[in-house]
């Protein structure tokens, strides 16, 4: 069960540290007016929180057995 979740963690965790940077780009960089930062700041931030929600289902399924819902069709 272990190695069926060790792939999408690491997948989150490399998008999450994707995401992390992209914010602190936007956030970070002169010269762009405050609105275009809040937007760059809240889409990265939003995009974590759906990819570890997503994370988060996709463990609950593993532990419930359903691994491979595919290959039911």
């Amino acid at each position: 069960m272990a190695k069926k979740i060790v792939a999408p963690v690491v997948i989150t965790v490399l998008l999450v540290v994707y995401f992390i940077f992209w914010l602190w780009l936007c956030v970070t960089m002169p010269g762009i007016p405050l609105a275009l930062k809040i937007i760059g700041a809240v889409i990265p931030c939003a995009l974590i929180g759906v990819s570890v929600f997503v994370l988060m289902e996709r463990i609950k399924e593993v532990r419930s057995g359903e691994e491979d819902d595919l290959g039911k069709y």
